[in-house]
């Protein structure tokens, strides 16, 4: 059963979403505003995945995005029922791993939030060895990542994708490609994601993310994952 913390102040729909989550397996949590929602965050209980609303009364969801991500690494879905991509974007570099448009169908957003949990649980990543690039050294066994030997805090989305792209250096890997294998979506998804992912971990992995020597663009084809 997932720890599920809804942040939605639309009462009505926070209820039946709640009640279809929670006949679907989840333990739900439900908080109306940004500042409960915060509140809730720092308490005892645990959160597995955050269901977090963009429009929110008092702080918005993309703040409140931001804040969760300075202090956890928990999954964390945006619930917008706004088309503009440039919010969707904003939602994205904010720290969120995932979008889900409203209205939606509760299996739909069950399927995204088992694909998040998915992507924290331990995975096959713990048999591979050791590897470094550089001033990076990517330990899987462990799920950690050091840079000039300091820790680095990855959300479990930046770390599955970091080890993608270890995983095949020299090789260009396009979205599609990378929303397969690290989002774990079986069909054509929103490239935004990656190209958000990508602009996160090179802001923790690169000397300079402006000028990227690890993580490379390949215009028109994806990226490539370089050995210093």
């Amino acid at each position: 059963m997932s720890r599920v913390l809804l942040v939605e102040d639309d009462n009505a729909l926070a209820e039946a979403l709640a009640l279809a989550l929670g006949g679907l397996g989840h333990d739900v949590r439900v908080a109306a505003s940004g500042e409960q929602a915060l509140g809730l965050m720092s308490d005892d209980a645990a959160t597995d995945v955050v269901l977090l609303d963009v429009m929110l009364p008092g702080i918005d969801g993309f703040e409140v995005c931001r804040r969760i991500r300075a202090a956890s690494t928990v999954p964390l879905i945006l619930l917008t029922a706004r088309g503009d991509p440039v919010d969707v974007v904003v939602g994205l570099e904010h720290g969120a791993d995932d979008y889900v448009v409203k209205p939606t169908e509760p299996r739909v957003l069950d399927a995204r939030m088992k694909a998040v949990l998915r992507r924290s649980a331990p995975s096959s990543a713990g048999s591979r060895p050791g590897m470094r690039f550089g001033p990076l050294e990517i330990d899987p066994l462990a799920m950690t990542v050091t840079r000039n030997g300091d820790e680095l805090q990855l959300t479990a989305t930046e770390l599955r994708l970091l080890l993608e792209f270890a995983d095949h250096p020299g090789q260009v890997l396009s979205r599609q490609v990378l929303l397969k294998q690290v989002w774990d979506y079986g069909y054509v998804g929103d490239s935004r994601m990656v190209d958000a992912a990508v602009a996160r971990l090179r802001a923790k992995i690169e000397e300079d993310p402006a000028h990227p020597v690890l993580l490379r663009t390949v215009r028109g084809l994806g990226y490539r994952w370089e050995r210093p």
